[in-house]
């Protein structure tokens, strides 16, 4: 099997590392450009020095189309990748292109699946799908649904959603690479998406709005993703930023016995 990858972040590495386990050929990698990167030092690492790295925002430019199409590659694997794939590109692969997306298709298409799961109270989850015309919108080939507890964080239930990913891909990696995976296709107009730029729109808390204590509880803890700033409100025309540490009281027996003394005094 020859492969072009379109790798970022911690999850992107770790798929592409996995991949070159089983001995697949690399023959092609696209990672983000420097200002939008992460990981991207050791995802070249993972590939051999003579394998072609492109940059991910220029696939749409013919020259550099037409040197992925010399690579013959069967078959491209998306992960975490920002940019949007076309149809041209995708018909370079006679196998297709396929992703791996942290939600549960056809919920939360697009951008910061964990925080809209939070948020909106949507399932969490993820899938593996054939990459078509629309953003998220393939046959799936295989998901799994992740709980959302009432403890975590977008942090937390990214983290979640990033080792079901790669458990997932493991698992069904050799059906896709045997052309025998099921694709069941996504019902048109189901399910919901959403772009980078739409958390703006929960982000600032309005001091003087009311808010149910639970919705505003939730948009808190959906953001707290250190380091990165989260929600926050205006004081003084200044953002102060807010960030939720959630813990579950403890049970067992030496706290029941507390609470027991307590109740007879």
């Amino acid at each position: 099997m020859r492969i072009f990858c379109l790798c970022n972040n911690w999850l992107g590495w770790q798929a592409l590392r996995w991949l070159r386990q089983q001995n697949d050929a690399i023959v092609g990698l696209a990672i983000h450009p420097a200002a939008r990167a992460k990981y991207a030092e050791q995802i070249r690492a993972e590939v051999p020095d003579d394998c072609p790295v492109f940059d991910g925002s220029t696939l749409t430019e013919p020259r550099v189309v037409k040197e992925i199409q010399n690579l013959g590659a069967g078959l491209a694997v998306s992960v975490l990748f920002g940019y949007v794939l076309r149809a041209e590109f995708v018909r370079l692969f006679p196998k297709g292109c396929i992703n791996l997306h942290p939600a549960l298709l056809p919920h939360n298409r697009g951008a910061f699946p964990n925080v809209w799961s939070i948020v909106s109270k949507t399932p969490a989850g993820v899938t593996l799908h054939y990459i078509d015309e629309g953003i998220d919108t393939g046959d799936i080939i295989a998901q799994q649904e992740v709980p959302v507890e009432v403890t975590d964080t977008g942090a937390s239930l990214y983290g979640k959603l990033e080792t079901a990913s790669l458990e997932l891909f493991k698992e069904h990696w050799p059906s896709i690479r045997a052309g025998n995976c099921s694709r069941t296709p996504q019902l048109v107009g189901t399910g919901s998406s959403h772009r980078a730029r739409d958390v703006k729109e929960i982000d600032e808390i309005d001091l003087q709005k009311n808010y149910r204590a639970e919705d505003l509880i939730n948009i808190l803890r959906a953001r707290t993703f250190p380091p990165h700033p989260g929600a926050y409100f205006v004081h003084g025309g200044r953002k102060i930023y807010l960030r939720l540490d959630l813990a579950e009281e403890e049970f067992n027996e030496e706290s029941l016995k507390d609470k027991s003394k307590v109740a007879r005094k």
